[in-house]
């Protein structure tokens, strides 16, 4: 494993181009475009203000830079660098912007969410569209860029409408079993749109592309409901996260199947593990080296470096195992509990989740088995996880100075060399899978990886996980 130097970076904008050719990120006000394969400029914009989002065209040939506080977006040509488009939605100020799928079109949501204005970059037009609502996933398109599904609120009551992106004609419009729709998104093979309810009630519904309603689950009532919603890649389930709790810290993740849309199973998060089946990796601070000469007391100041910088590594824990978990405040708002992360991996094989009460612990399920596959507990609490795009293998960062890989062969804590230190508070892969770039405050570096079979690691899994 390989780090490249360190470069600036601000508010964590940093993104590989869809082909994996290019890196951008952004210093301030300025857009830097990298190559990747040898991290050697390629272009280098300055905008307006202070870049606030950034965002790639499907097809990598042109990248978005939206300034919100100016209701600005600024749009820039990797293969002409002397054109650029600038959009001032004016007035109506400027919440959110995102290409669509042909990457020819941008969609910028104004404040209030009043509307959503379609800006053409081919024809110059302009197209709106009203009532969009104001909620934590109101905008999905499907994979193959064919149509594009809008949460909206009119009348205090949700609908559905679906558009095609060619011409942003409206396809279907329908109204939702909803009492505050908080999010929808498209199952990977765009057949069926999920649309879960607001977090104090438990309800989920599929619909067809026609706007027809599949089904519609419900685990529970009179209690706070859905917090996180995944999609496996294979279209085959659909992960649902929750606040409930049967036993103490008892979270639950519960699996939905693509045949009946019923649940085919629940996957607990208890505060101790019993079963010796399970793997459990405790992260543990590793000691200093004792030399051989005279060893002073107090130890220099140097070498009392903090918890953040020392190096770690994983030990296998033997069971039973209680998990360092928080008390949530339930007398205040968005208190810390239920399972608030999940993620498949790419072949759909494992699926990681987060109970935010036990925030220091990532749990990874075996989806062909339905059972509990490992358990990892972390020094410090799970700011990111995020998945290898070609293989089984999982990245984590706590914001400290370290990256954790867990792949089936085992797992492996590396500390980010340099001077100084490096908090890694986010992680972005390539999409080939064989570097990550890793995310801190100031600067980011990209870590290279072997795209051998696993992870080198000092520490094996059990012969009955092989």
């Amino acid at each position: 494993m390989n780090f490249s130097e360190a470069f600036k970076l601000s508010s964590l904008l940093c993104r590989f181009s869809p082909d994996g050719k290019y890196l951008a990120s952004c210093v301030q006000y300025r857009l830097v475009v990298r190559d990747v394969s040898t991290l050697q400029i390629r272009q280098l914009y300055t905008c307006l203000d202070q870049i606030q989002h950034i965002e790639w065209s499907a097809d990598s040939l042109f990248i978005l830079c939206a300034m919100y506080r100016r209701g600005l977006v600024q749009v820039w040509s990797l293969e002409q660098p002397e054109w650029h488009c600038k959009i001032d939605e004016g007035s109506a100020g400027l919440v959110a912007s995102c290409w669509s799928p042909d990457g020819r079109h941008i969609l910028n949501t104004t404040e209030f969410h009043l509307r959503i204005t379609v800006w053409s970059l081919c024809t110059k037009s302009v197209s709106y569209i009203k009532y969009p609502k104001a909620c934590q996933q109101g905008v999905t398109f499907t994979r193959d860029g064919r149509y594009m599904a809008l949460a909206e609120r009119r009348d205090c009551k949700d609908y559905v409408s679906i558009f095609v992106c060619s011409d942003w004609q409206l396809l279907r419009h329908f109204d939702t079993d909803t009492q505050d729709l908080a999010g929808i998104e498209w199952a990977p093979n765009g057949c069926v749109l999920a649309v879960w309810d607001t977090c104090l009630e438990y309800k989920i519904l599929l619909y067809s592309l026609d706007g027809r309603l599949l089904s519609a689950y419900c685990a529970y009532e009179w209690s706070l409901g859905i917090k996180s919603v995944a999609w496996s890649p294979s279209s085959q389930f659909l992960a649902v996260g929750s606040y409930d709790g049967k036993l103490c810290f008892f979270l639950q993740v519960r699996l939905l199947n693509h045949v009946t849309w019923k649940m085919i199973t629940e996957f607990g998060h208890p505060a101790a593990i019993n079963n010796p089946k399970i793997v459990v990796y405790k992260e543990a601070e590793k000691g200093p080296p004792l030399g051989l000469g005279r060893l002073s007391f107090p130890p220099p100041l140097p070498l009392a470096a903090p918890l953040s910088a020392s190096e770690s590594k994983y030990e296998i824990a033997s069971v039973p195992v209680s998990l360092q978990t928080l008390k949530p405040a339930t007398d205040r708002a968005n208190p810390r509990m239920g399972v608030g992360m999940l993620a498949f991996s790419a072949d759909s094989y494992f699926l990681a989740t987060r109970n935010d009460n036990v925030p220091n612990t990532v749990w990874v399920w075996d989806i062909q088995k339905l059972r509990l596959f490992v358990v990892l507990e972390q020094l410090a609490p799970v700011r990111s996880f995020l998945w290898d795009p070609q293989q089984p293998r999982l990245a984590i960062c706590t914001g400290g100075s370290k990256v954790y890989l867990w792949s089936p062969a085992g797992c492996v804590s590396v500390q980010v060399p340099g001077e100084g230190d490096f908090p890694v508070l986010s992680l972005c892969w390539h999409s080939s899978g064989d570097s990550l770039a890793l995310l801190s405050k100031d600067h980011f570096c990209l870590c290279f990886l072997d795209t051998e079979e696993g992870v080198h690691t000092a520490v094996e899994q059990r012969d009955s996980h092989a």
